[in-house]
């Protein structure tokens, strides 16, 4: 699900909830499947349930590690819009040089105010130098860029 970054979360105060058989079910195959806890689980699908209602027009994708939002309709990640954005220089700039609207810009930049640290952490690892990588991954050779 999201990741929050360094920040360590604060939890709030227990709770009980019931589920219908059918969800408890998903639920418990989900941690099972994960390795993870059934309250993991709650959060990470609510923390993800949340961000969808609150910034409409944007998905989760990726691995349960790794999970990433994206504007949908793009087919980009949010980080990928920004470091666009970045790049470009403009919003109008941006929108007239690629295939994305306004409104997908928009919505990109708004997440990235509400949640700064995930998109700068996915942006800064993408900027990562040749030597960098070679640092991390000293047995992977990198393809000069053309």
């Amino acid at each position: 699900m999201p990741s929050q970054g360094s920040r360590k979360a604060l939890k709030g105060e227990p709770f009980s909830v019931r589920f219908t058989g059918p969800t408890d079910r998903m639920v418990e195959e989900e941690a099972r499947r994960t390795r993870r806890s059934k309250s993991a689980i709650v959060e990470a699908l609510t923390d993800e349930a949340v961000r969808i209602r609150r910034f409409a027009g944007i998905g989760f994708r990726g691995d349960d590690a790794a999970r990433r939002p994206w504007v949908i309709g793009s087919g980009l990640d949010i980080w990928e819009i920004i470091q666009m954005l970045e790049d470009f220089g403009s919003i109008g700039r941006l929108v007239d040089e690629t295939q994305l609207t306004e409104r997908q810009v928009r919505l990109a930049i708004a997440y990235r105010d509400s949640y700064p640290e995930e998109i700068a952490g996915a942006t800064a690892q993408n900027r990562r130098t040749a030597e960098e990588w070679h640092e991390l991954y000293p047995f992977v050779e990198l393809s000069p860029t053309a």
